[in-house]
C-alpha cells in the first residue's frame, strides 16, 4: 500500500520544523531584512552623531522649498516630499493588497495591485530623481554644499554628503523593490503561483517592500523634518 506525503509551504528541515514554524525563504528574507537594518542604522547613527555635534546645520525647509512646475519665488517647503512620502506609503497599502489576493489565491487581485505598488515605486524613484536633479542645480552634491546654516553662517559638505549617500541608498533599495516586483508581476502572468498552489513569494516580495517604505519614515524624519 502507498502512501502520498503532502509538501506544505512550510519546509521541514532535517531536525524537524523550521524555526519559529516559518517557511524557510520567509526566514531568510527576515534575515536579510535584519542585516540591512543595521546597514541603515549605521548610516542613520553616523549622521545623527555629525549632525548634533555640529553647531550650524541647513534648515531643511530652506533647502526642501521647492516644487515641480512651481512659478518663480513660491515657497512650498516640505510640500513636495510630503508628496513622495504619500505616494510611498500607498505604494505600502496596494503591497497589502496584493499579498492579501495571494493568500486568497486571486490572480486578477495580485496583478491590479502589483501593478499599482510598481507604479507607486516608479512614482516615487521619479520625484526623488527630480529633487536630485533641482537640487544639484543648486550647486548641491557630494563635496559642495551651497545651503547657509540657521544663523547664515557657511555650512560644512556634510549635509549634502549624508544626504545624497543615505537618500542615494534608499533609492537604489526602492529601485530594486520596483525589479522585484515586475518579476512577481511576470511570474504571476505566467501563472508559476497558480501551479505551486502558493503565492508565498509575493509575501516575500511584500515584506521587502514594507521595509523600504519603513526606513523611509526615518529618513523622512532625519533630513527634512529635523
Amino acid at each position: 500500500m502507498s502512501t502520498s506525503t503532502t509538501v506544505t509551504p512550510t519546509k521541514m528541515w532535517s531536525g524537524g520544523k523550521s524555526p519559529f514554524n516559518v517557511e524557510y525563504g520567509k526566514l531568510m528574507m527576515w534575515y536579510f531584512l535584519m542585516s540591512d537594518a543595521f546597514t541603515f542604522g549605521a548610516f542613520l547613527i553616523s549622521y545623527g552623531t555629525i549632525r548634533f555635534s555640529t553647531n550650524g546645520w541647513p534648515d531643511p525647509n530652506e533647502v526642501f522649498r521647492s516644487f515641480p512646475f512651481a512659478p518663480e519665488g513660491v515657497h512650498a517647503p516640505l510640500v513636495f516630499v510630503s508628496i513622495m512620502t504619500f505616494i510611498l506609503i500607498i505604494s505600502s497599502v496596494t503591497m497589502v493588497l496584493a499579498v492579501h489576493a495571494g493568500h486568497n489565491m486571486d490572480k486578477k487581485g495580485v496583478v491590479k495591485n502589483l501593478i499599482w505598488t510598481i507604479i507607486g515605486g516608479i512614482a516615487f524613484l521619479s520625484c526623488q530623481a527630480w529633487e536630485w536633479n533641482h537640487l544639484h542645480a543648486e550647486g548641491a552634491w557630494w563635496g559642495s554644499n551651497p545651503f547657509l546654516n540657521h544663523d547664515g553662517t557657511a555650512s560644512s559638505t556634510n549635509f549634502t554628503n549624508y544626504f545624497f549617500t543615505i537618500t542615494g541608498f534608499h533609492g537604489f533599495h526602492v529601485f530594486s523593490g520596483v525589479i522585484i516586483n515586475i518579476i512577481m508581476l511576470i511570474m504571476t502572468l505566467l501563472d508559476k503561483f497558480e501551479k505551486r498552489g502558493h503565492y508565498l513569494m509575493i509575501e516575500k516580495a511584500g515584506l521587502y517592500w514594507h521595509f523600504v517604505d519603513l526606513v523611509w519614515v526615518f529618513v523622512f524624519t532625519c533630513f527634512y523634518l529635523i
